[in-house]
């Protein structure tokens, strides 16, 4: 953080140590997570195997849901303590990507 600028505006911890947080540099969002809490947050993604996890902010979900019709999603949707809609899938080279919607 003091190094590149980043403000910290959302801690989670995960036991003694940190689990989630959100870091903001002007208009960039940084958000990290570690595995362990990523067991409790989302099992269905920690739980198998994958390369990395990556996170996508849009400004609609409905056209992601339509591009991706049929394809196997790993989370169908929810919504997170921060504020958004999201749903998961598995890209064919092993990445699982989140889709996140600002809710209004």
């Amino acid at each position: 953080m003091d190094r590149l600028g980043f403000v910290k505006t959302v801690e989670v911890p995960e036991g003694d140590r940190l689990g989630f947080v959100i870091l903001h540099h002007g208009e960039l969002e940084l958000m990290l997570q570690s595995r362990a809490s990523l067991q409790h947050d989302l099992p269905a993604i920690a739980s198998g195997p994958y390369r990395s996890a990556l996170f996508l902010e849009v400004p609609d979900l409905g056209p992601i849901r339509q591009a991706l019709a049929g394809w196997p999603l790993i989370v169908a949707g929810r919504t997170t303590f921060y504020g958004t809609e999201e749903i998961v899938v598995a890209d064919p080279a092993g990445n699982h990507v989140c889709f996140a919607a600002r809710k209004e």
